[in-house]
């Protein structure tokens, strides 16, 4: 895609993009909902505060209440991952990723 667009300049893609995420991060600051089609979808879940401890301390504490961004990939996005999962990744430097299974 990168050769498609070779008569861009860097900046101004850059810009582009820094557009795009601005205008993605107010959607979900005033808790809107966006999506991607053939991609994904963001929104915010809700987390209630929870009781907590910190391990280093054991000190008890109380976490605040916060809206975490969710993603949910869309279909498409989805089985093309899962196409995929079993063919090795090969890195840059030749060599085949190792597989945890």
């Amino acid at each position: 895609m990168c050769r498609e667009l070779s008569w861009l300049p860097e900046r101004d893609i850059s810009y582009a993009v820094n557009c795009i995420l601005d205008q993605m991060r107010h959607t979900l600051g005033h808790g809107g909902r966006i999506e991607i089609r053939g991609f994904g979808s963001f929104c915010l879940h809700y987390r209630p505060p929870r009781r907590a401890h910190n391990p280093k301390t054991g000190e008890k504490l109380v976490t605040q209440p916060k809206h975490a961004v969710h993603f949910k990939p869309g279909k498409e996005i989805r089985e093309r991952v899962n196409a995929n999962r079993h063919s090795p990744i090969l890195h840059e430097d030749g060599e085949y990723a190792e597989d945890f299974e």
